[in-house]
């Protein structure tokens, strides 16, 4: 659905410019949605960003398992600041152009972070399996160094995919009209605006899918079922509870992004419309990264214990005998 701010040609030359039109379809809810999805950011940045104050102030936080949490919060971070303010500027100043440069950024730095926040929900199921599994090695296990190495390897597994995808796209030519049915710069809303074959683009495009989203995926899954055997094997109720209760929070994350990136990204292009994939794309980009924070701090007993002592101003006393 044109609106009127794009230009009716379709046998332009080049593009020099993109027009995101989040939302388009639906101009009289802007204003409403520009507020909500304002708060839905300050509170994405304020939830995580205490993650990562708690994890770095609190003695009692030092554990493996809170240093990957920190470096989730963040990826959302830094994730909700490439969408967001774009965003924002599509719905308040509907029209204003794009510079390809800066579209490229934008699907850069996402499909990157992507990539960065399948890997690390992966180590962090990792890591519940060698704690629940291996807990007497666990220590020997996850050092300090090789938490490190896997949190670097996770920040850096996106970049090489990210920069290939996104080259190899803004290589092709852009010849219709340039307004992009969404409201981030995308692989597959920028596809539909080349004038060339991209078959072969496509299918490298759907390998790397399905090996970013579904290894990790089956990675996590297979650690869950070793995390399953060993807690269905113990004699005590309270340890079984304890050592799913652990698992509980990173579960629910999982599922929140993994439900909404496979939907999205394993779909037929000709399976949804524009508008569909737009509001799945808010539960990955704004609700998950919005959430994340409240699910591990409201189940977490050692997160709202900090969280407390930084509230009263308390410090640590160490663990209670």
């Amino acid at each position: 659905m044109p609106e009127s701010w794009v230009p009716a040609g379709t046998n332009q030359s080049s593009v020099h410019e993109f027009i995101l039109l989040g939302f388009a379809h639906i101009p009289m809810l802007r204003p409403l949605l520009s507020a909500l999805f304002l708060a839905m950011f300050l509170l994405t940045l304020m939830g995580n960003g205490t993650i990562v104050l708690l994890t770095i102030w609190d003695p009692a936080l030092r554990a493996p398992m809170y240093f990957f949490l920190r470096q989730l919060a963040l990826v959302e971070i830094c994730f909700s600041l490439d969408i967001v303010p774009r965003l924002l500027v599509t719905l308040m100043w509907p029209g204003r152009g794009m510079l390809p440069v800066s579209c490229a950024l934008q699907m850069l730095l996402v499909l990157a972070l992507v990539t960065s926040e399948c890997f690390l929900l992966t180590v962090m199921a990792l890591d519940r399996y060698v704690a629940i599994c291996r807990p007497l090695h666990y220590g020997a296990i996850m050092s300090p160094l090789l938490c490190h190495l896997l949190a670097v390897t996770c920040w850096l597994a996106g970049v090489p995919v990210s920069l290939v995808f996104t080259i190899w796209l803004f290589n092709f030519p852009f010849c219709g009209p340039h307004g992009i049915r969404h409201f981030f710069c995308d692989i597959a809303p920028l596809l539909s605006l080349v004038c060339a074959d991209t078959k072969v683009f496509e299918t490298n495009v759907l390998v790397a899918t399905v090996l970013v989203i579904m290894v990790p995926f089956c990675l996590i899954a297979v650690s869950y079922i070793g995390v399953l055997a060993t807690v269905l094997g113990m004699s005590s109720a309270t340890g079984r509870h304890k050592a799913l209760s652990t698992c509980a929070s990173h579960l629910i994350v999982v599922i929140l992004f993994y439900g909404t990136t496979g939907v999205i990204h394993l779909r037929p292009k000709a399976s949804y419309s524009p508008e569909s994939k737009q509001i799945v794309s808010l539960s990955y980009t704004l609700v998950t990264p919005m959430l994340n924070p409240l699910i591990y701090s409201l189940r977490n007993k050692e997160v709202k214990a900090a969280l407390g002592r930084v509230c009263c101003g308390r410090h640590w006393a160490g663990p209670h005998k």
